[in-house]
């Protein structure tokens, strides 16, 4: 699993040149699910981002979680991050979980955030999307294996 997780004041997903979603203050999640992911995976990684103290508190150190400051996520379903491109010039996607498995742990992690008390959108798995943020900081992680 592979997470790039950017603080933003704003995002939103536009499918077909409609706004499908968007959030305020909180986390753009881009996902990627890959072969031999499982729920526990999901659950580990759903967990970490919860409790990231990413936040400036009122001294400037980052110090606050997503739930400190009441953030949204805007979760986008990202199977390009399983992208290997040691060998030539064309992304081999390889690594990246077959769509229905990927759909379905997208789907449970999804979920799991909701379950936790987030106020979580999303994108539309599968779907040709156009996303768009305004980053806070800008603060970017890269999280996963």
């Amino acid at each position: 699993m592979k997470i790039v997780l950017q603080r933003v004041n704003q995002a939103s997903v536009e499918i077909n040149n409609k706004l499908y979603s968007e959030i305020t203050k909180g986390y753009l999640l881009l996902v990627c699910i890959e072969k031999n992911d499982t729920e526990a995976e999901v659950e580990k990684w759903a967990n970490k981002i919860t409790k990231l103290r990413i936040y400036p508190d009122e001294t400037g150190k980052m110090n606050l979680s997503i739930k400190d400051v009441s953030g949204e996520i805007l979760a986008v379903s990202q199977f390009t991050l399983a992208a290997d491109c040691k060998k030539g010039t064309r992304p081999s996607f390889d690594k990246s979980a077959p769509p229905d498995e990927a759909k379905r742990l997208y789907e449970y992690f999804v979920q799991y955030l909701s379950k936790e008390g987030f106020s979580v959108k999303t994108g539309e798995f599968g779907a040709m999307m156009n996303v768009s943020l305004i980053n806070d900081g800008p603060v970017t992680l890269i999280l996963g294996n």
